[in-house]
């Protein structure tokens, strides 16, 4: 047995030796050693003065920037409803809305935020019914006051001291002669005419000049395009915003439980991991044992059919295949070929599956001994918290940054006595009177876009741009620490000859220190290769979304490939990445080396790397399914009230929608789960790259002891001369 191992090493360093040599060993290595010195010191350089450049970009985007432009709407003197002496009216109603979509004189970037060559005022509410202009206001002498709105009128302009006639009001849009049923979406009125709007009970008389009552709806309709239907986002808001507020604390109590038995399955697993993969690998067997089983009963009983394969042809029905003999029996030798693979698979690498369970339960017992790495993604939640909102601010003011362009424009095409107006004529929206075109009279002061002169406002989409790439570097760095500071904690776990003794007191904090002082420049390197990959996949995204229209097969089938080979480059650079991070944390040493280190002695080991990450990927798939599933599915039972009265106050039949709170446990749960697993992974695959170096550095002996726990050198079948103390 010895003699058949000791050739089976010697053959895997032969086939492994173009991977590099094995570790020699160090006396003085003792693990993630303290007297080390910084890496990469010009990417460490190159990343703080982007961070100071992002820094001057989010401050310039502030003084410049103005995000009301795209958080309130405008009424058309360019005041902002919701706000300021509007603060009682945060939405905006449309005079015509018909222009919205009928105007063909106004430059397409008069259209930015919900514009529309139409008069705009700020209301309290909007309109929520049919109403039409009576044709009584027309009669001459006929006082406007007593059919016009005030509320939707002008604010400037007032009804019952005016000595303007309907028609001059209509012309000079100072009050709407009609509107419809309309709902707040984003703060703009816009029509809603669902449900029973179209019935003509509810109707009643309405219509518009020159149109009858059936013609004014289908204009409106066809006007308006994606119509609402009667969906009112902020009453739905409201009744899920209420939902909460009843049920928020057993929310908080199911996520609560979610993070209880997430800690507790990891811990178990100390004791419970060998069970639990022999489970589920004898489960996978027998299912394949199950379905060889009924392919061959189904293939017999078909032995007197005649039916084949020539007889049958193609068809859509899948149903008819399996009245064929031959399907069964290839569905048969393709499972026992299945089958019989999982078995040698299993026969001749249980070794190396018995190595995996040691690992897993070895991670578990570090876990024990160092419960702070269990809660470290908050701090990674928390950092990429900041920068996703940093971005987003960023952004936004940068978006809205420079002073808005008025230009005076006429709001009906149909006008031929228009020529007062000139060109790119620019205006004042607060001091603009319509009376400086009287040949015009629905000349308007419109609001076209933001101003572009100066040099930061002629650079704000280059600003943008470096705002994607800071975030998407920053965003790398701050997952690499995290990479990099539990890779440090773990290895200090490992390397400690006596454990308990020998771990330091504080692992995880004296990791993201170490992290911090030394290494900022190789996990800078590192994010940043990541992050040049990721922008090439997003131009990738943006010339496919761009030019679809316009591809040809052969261009579509390019592209796919291209978009297919960066995101394989991506996986590959993350695995790369992260190993890289953990050899960073061991030794010290810059990204390369500690890159091609890693990779190297995955190489060399590369049977027990897929053997190892299957059986984890396993496992932790089994264990989100058990979390998020169990704790869902007491979710739906206690929210849809399948439970029995318990003694609680709380009521089911009091939620609006019962499902919301289940997604919202669910999805936080999940969210737990993959945070507590993605801690857990990280060490298996630390303690796992210290193992490897283990075996290559020592050998057993006094001078040489392993560093590994008796369970894997009895696996091993290897111990050390001389028994550990303490």
């Amino acid at each position: 047995m010895g003699g058949k191992k000791r050739e089976e090493t010697e053959e895997a360093q032969q086939n492994n030796s173009e991977y590099g040599a094995p570790v020699q060993h160090d006396p003085s290595f003792s693990g993630p050693i303290h007297n080390r010195s910084c890496t990469d010191i010009i990417c460490c350089v190159l990343f703080m003065l982007v961070i100071v450049g992002y820094m001057v970009v989010g401050i310039l985007a502030w003084l410049y920037g103005d995000p009301r432009h795209v958080l309130y709407p405008r009424n058309s003197t360019g005041m902002f409803c919701g706000i300021g002496q509007n603060k009682d009216k945060p939405s905006v109603m449309y005079f015509d809305i018909l222009k919205c979509a009928t105007a063909t004189n106004i430059m397409a970037a008069a259209l930015q935020g919900l514009q529309c060559p139409t008069t705009q005022v700020c209301v309290q509410s909007c309109p929520s019914e049919f109403w039409a202009l009576s044709p009584f206001a027309y009669v001459p002498n006929a006082k406007p006051a007593n059919y016009f709105k005030q509320e939707f009128c002008v604010p400037s302009f007032q009804l019952q001291n005016t000595t303007l006639t309907t028609m001059d009001i209509i012309n000079k849009e100072l009050c709407p002669y009609y509107f419809t049923p309309t709902s707040s979406v984003l703060g703009r009125c816009l029509p809603s005419l669902g449900g029973d709007a179209f019935n003509p009970g509810n109707l009643g008389n309405f219509s518009l000049p020159g149109m009858n009552q059936n013609q004014s709806v289908a204009a409106i309709v066809n006007a308006t395009g994606d119509i609402t239907n009667g969906f009112n986002i902020k009453d739905v808001g409201l009744r899920i915003f209420e939902d909460f507020a009843k049920s928020w604390q057993w929310i908080v109590a199911g996520l609560v439980i979610a993070m209880v038995v997430s800690v507790l399955f990891l811990l178990l697993l100390r004791f419970t991991a060998p069970i639990l993969i022999w489970i589920l690998i004898v489960g996978v067997l027998a299912v394949g044992a199950f379905g060889i089983w009924y392919c061959y009963n189904e293939y017999m009983s078909l032995a007197n059919s005649s039916t084949t394969f020539n007889n049958v042809g193609f068809t859509t029905n899948v149903q008819v295949y399996l009245q064929v003999r031959d399907t069964w029996l290839a569905f048969l030798i393709i499972l026992c070929i299945v089958e019989a693979v999982l078995l040698l698979a299993l026969i001749f690498l249980r070794t190396r599956i018995l190595i995996a369970i040691a690992l897993i339960q070895e991670t578990s017992k570090a876990l024990g001994h160092m419960m702070s790495t269990l809660f470290y993604p908050i701090v990674t939640f928390v950092l990429l918290l900041v920068c996703v909102s940093y971005w987003g601010i960023t952004a936004l003011y940068l978006a809205t940054s420079g002073a808005p362009i008025y230009r005076v424009v006429s709001l009906d095409a149909s006008l031929e006595n228009c020529s007062s107006i000139r060109a790119n004529e620019t205006c004042d929206p607060e001091m603009f009177n319509s009376s400086q075109h009287p040949s015009c009279a629905s000349a308007r002061c419109v609001f076209i876009n933001y101003n572009t002169e100066g040099l930061f406002q002629k650079n704000l989409f280059n600003l943008q741009i470096y705002n994607v790439v800071a975030f998407l570097w920053c965003v790398n760095f701050v997952i690499a620490l995290g990479h990099c500071t539990l890779a440090g904690a773990f290895a200090s776990y490992y390397w400690a000859f006596r454990k308990p003794a020998d771990i330091p007191t504080f692992p995880l904090s004296q990791s993201f220190i170490r992290a911090l002082r030394y290494h900022v420049g190789s996990l800078a390197f590192g994010a940043l290769i990541l992050t040049l990959v990721q922008l090439v996949r997003i131009i990738l995204e943006y010339l496919d979304h761009k030019f679809k229209a316009a591809q040809n097969p052969c261009a579509r089938f390019l592209m796919c490939c291209l978009k297919c080979c960066f995101w394989c480059l991506e996986k590959f650079i993350k695995f790369i990445n992260r190993n890289a991070y953990i050899m960073i944390a061991v030794y010290g040493k810059n990204f390369c080396v500690s890159a091609k280190n890693a990779f190297s002695l995955l190489m060399r080991n590369i049977i027990r790397v897929v053997v190892l990450d299957k059986v984890t990927d396993l496992l932790l798939f089994f264990g989100k399914l058990l979390v998020v599933g169990g704790v869902g599915v007491l979710a739906f039972f206690f929210f849809a009230g399948r439970i029995p009265n318990t003694g609680t106050t709380f009521q089911t039949a009091a939620l609006n929608y019962y499902w919301m709170p289940i997604i919202t446990v669910v999805f936080g749960a999940y969210l737990i789960a993959h945070g507590f697993f993605s801690v857990y992974n990280m060490g298996v695959d630390t303690l796992f790259l210290c193992f490897l170096e283990d075996l290559e550095r020592n050998d057993g002996s006094t001078e040489k002891p392993y560093f590994m726990s008796k369970n894997l050198m009895k696996i091993l079948n290897k111990k050390n001369k001389q028994p550990k103390t303490g």
